[in-house]
């Protein structure tokens, strides 16, 4: 008699794991269903697509600019990685040192000078003398920073957190031909504090900072007017 009883027992007991089992299984697909849908419905939206789409064209351009490079052709050829990939993991690699503190202040004095320095020394290599002016603006105006940081950098790290990230964003800003930021700050800033320095009063017309939809070596000849 406690056979049977046992065995119904296992029967039971069985049939209660099969059942949770079966439960599990229906919950786990009807989940897997749900986030599919989902993750459609989100891939469909515009906006997605609208990024998805400028992120594409981004790449494009990306891969263009980085076919100019033997280099980095030889790089591609040999790892079997897109160039354009391979760049941004790279540059976010490399910008994520920024982040450890004892690699956080060559990292972004790199940042700083390496592009700049080689895309000067191209510029000096050609006979336009827009280019020229493009990166002499920049170095005076980066070195203005490294002086000012010079005198500050000890109470800046004390009450500013992730000082370093935001001085590599700003330096970013400063250089990249899409921003052209030195210019900005060079004619919006720098200018107006020399010329009260040495008396001169300016106003400066609208025209005076550059629009980055100009070729991104090239600067515009700022016109102003002395009062």
């Amino acid at each position: 008699m406690s056979t049977v009883q046992d065995t119904a027992s296992k029967d039971k007991l069985n049939a209660s794991m099969a059942n949770a089992q079966n439960a599990a299984s229906n919950a786990a697909a009807t989940a897997q269903h749900v986030a599919q849908n989902a993750a459609e419905q989100i891939r469909a939206h515009p906006a997605v697509q609208q990024a998805h789409q400028s992120f594409a064209q981004y790449m494009a351009q990306l891969d263009k600019e980085l076919s100019k490079y033997p280099i980095v052709n030889q790089i591609e050829a040999k790892t079997q990685v897109p160039k354009a990939y391979g760049a941004l993991i790279a540059a976010a690699v490399f910008l994520s040192t920024i982040f450890v503190n004892t690699l956080a202040l060559p990292v972004s004095n790199l940042v700083g000078w390496a592009l700049p320095a080689y895309l000067s020394y191209r510029a000096i290599e050609t006979p336009a003398p827009e280019d020229d002016k493009q990166w002499l603006t920049y170095w005076t105006v980066f070195g203005f920073f490294t002086f000012l940081e010079s005198l500050a950098l000890r109470p800046v790290l004390y009450y500013v957190p992730y000082y370093f990230p935001i001085k590599t964003a700003f330096v970013l800003w400063l250089q990249l031909p899409t921003t052209r930021g030195a210019l900005i700050f060079h004619h919006s800033v720098m200018r107006p504090v020399i010329n009260n320095l040495s008396g001169k009063r300016a106003t400066y017309a609208p025209s005076t900072i550059p629009d980055s939809s100009t070729s991104p070596y090239t600067t515009q000849a700022p016109h102003e007017k002395l009062l």
